[in-house]
């Protein structure tokens, strides 16, 4: 696994499990470094300071690149005093990754709610916040297996809100922009010549002609009609609890969902600990361990390294293919 520029691994919120995760995950066996505070990751491990993410260490250390914080990380008590370094240090590995020093970046948990409360954090999570220093482009949330088969791919139109307001903001626009967004993102990451992707409806049973909701009759059949005029490969509007067994997933390579937990819950029972984030749309590549901080275990060492493993082995991957 050489050739590819070396992955940007962030700390994350260093209160929870990001530092402890971050020796562990040398196991994935790809190019790299760790932009945070070396004073935070657990006591002996072994780490070398690099100047430039290309700067190479020996097998078994950790390549870091300094970033102070302010404070000492106390595990499971995320203390304000670090929340803008923790936002530092997101906005440095965009640069980087921008800039061409770097092949991706892969982002250890943060919390909301303390950067929120340390630095006035505006954004629901990762994912918006780097939309924005992108430049605002449209993104998507894909959350993709790596240890099962046939894989599972998903991507939810709406993301962060009460289920209360996915009707509002479940829409022909969101809907159409997460399917462009999925379908380029499969042909130029994931290297899939002619994607096949399955949308689901929002309704039980797909609404069942109307009975149980109206959206997908209205304009959710409407929408995939024009796109497969254009070209576009997919089925739908699905019923949602038949789409993810085995035989279906063989049958689409991205589900479109049309919430939050109509994405999740698939994934997260079927590959718990290998599950990935992406972010699909950016300019640069982007993944993430799908769990949080975990500060109930924080700093224990027993946080299982599986899912920041899959993700640094995906954006390794996926930098290949751009």
């Amino acid at each position: 696994m050489t050739g590819t520029r070396p992955i940007i691994l962030t700390c994350g919120e260093p209160a929870g499990v990001g530092p402890e995760l971050a020796p562990k995950a040398l196991a994935a066996g790809v190019p790299f470094v760790f932009l945070g505070d070396p004073r935070h990751l657990p006591p002996g491990t072994r780490w070398a300071e690099v100047a430039t993410p290309a700067d190479r260490v020996e097998d078994g250390v950790l390549a870091v690149l300094r970033h102070d914080f302010p404070a000492p990380a106390v595990p499971g008590r995320p203390d304000p005093a670090n929340a803008a370094a923790v936002i530092e240090v997101i906005a440095r590995a965009v640069h980087l990754a921008q800039s061409g020093a770097a092949g991706g970046i892969c982002t250890l948990p943060i919390n909301k709610e303390a950067l929120k409360t340390g630095a006035s954090f505006p954004f629901p999570g990762h994912t918006e916040f780097l939309a924005n220093l992108a430049g605002d482009v449209p993104v998507v949330m894909m959350l993709a297996s790596t240890t099962v088969s046939p894989p599972c791919r998903v991507v939810p139109v709406t993301i962060h809100i009460a289920l209360s307001e996915v009707p509002r903001a479940l829409n022909p626009v969101a809907m159409e922009q997460a399917i462009r967004i999925t379908d380029a993102a499969l042909r130029r990451d994931f290297a899939i010549a002619a994607p096949r992707i399955a949308v689901a409806g929002l309704n039980p049973h797909a609404g069942e002609n109307g009975v149980m909701g109206t959206e997908e009759t209205a304009w959710i059949a409407p929408l995939l009609d024009h796109l497969r005029a254009e070209g576009l490969d997919i089925s739908g509007p699905l019923p949602a609890d038949t789409m993810f067994h085995a035989p279906a997933r063989a049958r689409y390579d991205a589900a479109i969902c049309a919430y939050h937990d109509q994405a999740l819950i698939p994934i997260k029972t079927l590959d718990f600990a290998g599950g990935v984030n992406v972010t699909l749309g950016l300019p640069f590549v982007r993944t993430s361990p799908d769990h949080g901080t975990a500060f109930d275990i924080a700093g224990r060492g027993i946080a299982d390294a599986g899912s920041v493993i899959a993700a640094l082995r995906m954006a390794h991957d996926m930098a290949g293919k751009r």
